[in-house]
């Protein structure tokens, strides 16, 4: 690493020459594997970007000019080239390095953003602020991983348009996953007559020339507007078989591209014309995600997107699959039920895999859609599936299912869709840091009326949950942690109410023959049953139950809470607004005297770190619990004397 090792600062690039930087991109490379196969993160993506970083450090003057990644996930080596590379063995864990840009590790990251297509916005908000504040300063949004083609980048477009004086510049990183790269000896020619062609139309004199004969030709009596049009079409069609602009040259912004995002040159120079320009310019790159790594390009799902601890010479994973993970088994109940009912279709925002959605499309592959980066137009489309008389399963992320609220809300609920909601990675999800933890569900969407929501225990709950979902009435939430799933957790005890012999809305887990605790556990039963062992060796009976829809709290777990003298509530949710809150609030109107003791996650953001590591610094292990629960019932007591 003998030129990795001497840049500490983006001005250590500007000295070196071609060779230089193509020796320091293979550095650069190796780094990478190197270091992310030890700890896992985004791989493939920053493989992909050596090169264009490399250009976009030359030619802008990072912090002062503003550097945005969409997404962030792609900014590992921004990282490195901005004095972070000595950090790269914490990544990811607790007290490290940051798999996204953050704020407090540097000057250099401005936007701590890991959620897709919100960098334009950002972008086209800063330039104008710059502008505003009369700063000699510009904006470079680097836009890639599909994050074009989500509907907020294509509103911040829109606005961009309109603001032909904004000093910003798009980098579109292409790297197959939103256009069909252009490849072969044709396209290396067209790509040499493009930067020539760029070269023309991002300087000034091209505009004001171009401007001129505009206006002459306008002038023209009879001819001169027939002439004009002429004139137009046939520059819009010979720049259209030169280069895929036309929907950015519709917009009226300047275009350059498309460029081979791996050599530095070429994207250098592209980003020097652009940079020239003092308006708003996109610099289209075609890069190759996991390029330099063979076992990565050789991936086709994903070209190790995002990888675990793995071996970096074979790609094989250090740790071993532990077990049946909750993915894999949502996948094999939908597509069981998708047997049974051909009603019953899938739908993702760019998450068909990772959700578990692949084995459903290879079922049934035209009852699958995938949206794209577009959660809003998944659920609202999911509402007009229903409205056909369909079953839609809408399966995302659950950090990403916030995005659409309102049209949950407005699309599904108010119009009682059946539509069923499945959340991966529900809860604290841990080393992705505070954007990717899936702990607002209970909190957001229990808000929605007539939207059930359950957080099933283990596999045989989650598959009578879905189907329960699909073939039910209104619209369902069913969400599950990452990892791996747990033991069989058996009910035990009474399943019905004592004095009407109906059935209940809720599960004993743990029974005891005591009024003097209810621990009540939303996504987090086995923690509630070590917590009511802990109680019981401590000489304090504790029945743990598991309601089958948690939200909205039904009025039989309201009795049984209100039959007990402390109701203790531990959810992987947050505390406010989530399910503790609101049992509380329902034994208030029922003016039960029961006391409630509500543990979840406070409302701030959570550091990274593993999992355990992550709810242990919050309060949320057996033995913080089960020592705040005796002495919460110690006071009780008290009071009651």
């Amino acid at each position: 690493m003998v030129l990795l090792d001497a840049i500490h600062d983006p001005t250590d690039l500007r000295g070196l020459n071609a060779t230089q930087l193509r020796d320091l991109a293979a550095e650069i490379r190796d780094f990478l594997i190197t270091n992310v196969a030890r700890t896992g993160g985004h791989l493939g993506p920053n493989l992909g970007v050596v090169e264009l970083t490399l250009a976009i450090h030359r030619t802008f003057d990072s912090p002062r000019d503003a550097i945005v990644f969409d997404t962030g996930h792609q900014s590992y080596v921004h990282k490195i080239l901005t004095g972070r590379a000595g950090m790269f063995p914490t990544l990811r864990q607790r007290g490290g390095l940051s798999g996204y840009p953050s704020r407090a590790e540097s000057p250099h990251d401005w936007v701590e953003n890991s959620h897709a297509s919100a960098a334009l916005s950002w972008a086209e908000g800063m330039a104008k602020g710059f502008r505003l504040r009369g700063e000699d300063r510009h904006v470079v949004a680097v836009v890639g991983d599909g994050a074009l083609i989500g509907g907020m980048a294509w509103e911040a477009l829109n606005n961009i348009a309109a603001s032909p004086d904004l000093r910003l510049v798009i980098v579109v990183n292409d790297n197959g996953r939103s256009y069909t790269p252009t490849v072969g000896g044709l396209a290396t020619q067209l790509q040499g007559l493009g930067q020539q062609l760029a070269a023309i139309r991002t300087d000034k004199r091209y505009e004001r020339l171009l401007n001129w004969v505009k206006r002459r030709l306008r002038s023209l009596p009879l001819v001169g507007e027939p002439a004009y049009g002429l004139m137009h079409g046939l520059k819009a069609g010979v720049k259209d078989v030169l280069a895929p602009q036309g929907m950015f040259s519709d917009l009226r912004l300047k275009y350059v591209g498309p460029i081979n995002g791996h050599d530095e040159g070429a994207v250098e120079l592209a980003l020097q014309q652009a940079k020239a320009f003092d308006g708003p310019v996109i610099v289209h790159c075609i890069t190759e995600k996991g390029r330099g790594y063979s076992l990565a390009e050789a991936d086709e799902e994903d070209h190790f997107h995002a990888i675990g601890r793995i071996d970096s010479s074979t790609g094989e994973p250090l740790q071993a699959d532990k077990g049946r993970g909750w993915t894999r088994a949502f996948a094999d109940e939908l597509a069981r039920i998708g047997a049974s009912d051909e009603r019953v279709v899938a739908i993702t925002a760019a998450m068909l895999n990772p959700v578990g959605l692949g084995t459903f499309a290879k079922h049934f592959p035209r009852r699958v859609f995938d949206v794209g980066i577009a959660e809003q137009h998944a659920v609202a489309s999911a509402a007009g599936l229903a409205a056909t008389g369909l079953r839609p399963v809408v399966a995302v992320y659950a950090s990403f299912l916030n995005r659409a609220f309102d049209q949950v809300l407005m699309d599904v609920a108010l119009h009682r869709a059946p539509v069923t909601f499945v959340l991966d990675r529900a809860g604290v999800t841990g080393p992705d840091g505070a954007s990717h933890n899936g702990m607002w569900d209970a909190s957001v969407f229990g808000a929605v009326p007539g939207l059930r929501l359950a957080a099933p225990r283990d596999e045989e709950r989650l598959r009578s949950a879905l189907r329960d979902a699909v073939g039910g009435e209104g619209p369902a939430l069913i969400r599950f942690p990452k990892g791996d799933m747990p033991d069989p957790i058996p009910a035990v005890g009474a399943g019905r109410e004592a004095d009407g012999g109906e059935p209940v809305g809720y599960e004993f887990v743990r029974h005891a023959d005591s009024r003097e605790v209810l621990i009540v556990a939303y996504g987090l039963a086995p923690l509630a049953l070590d917590v009511a062992a802990r109680l019981a060796a401590s000489g304090l009976a504790a029945s743990v139950v598991d309601p089958i829809w948690a939200l909205p709290v039904g009025g039989d777990l309201v009795r049984l809470a209100g039959a007990h003298e402390l109701v203790v509530t531990i959810e992987d949710n947050l505390v406010v607004g989530g399910l503790g809150a609101q049992l509380a609030s329902a034994l208030a109107s029922a003016e039960s005297t029961a006391a409630v003791r509500q543990f979840g996650i406070p409302k701030e953001f959570l550091a990274q770190g593993t999992r355990l590591e992550v709810l242990a610094a919050i309060g949320l292990s057996a033995e913080a619990v089960a020592d705040k629960v005796l002495a919460s019932y110690a006071n009780l007591l008290k009071v009651s004397k």
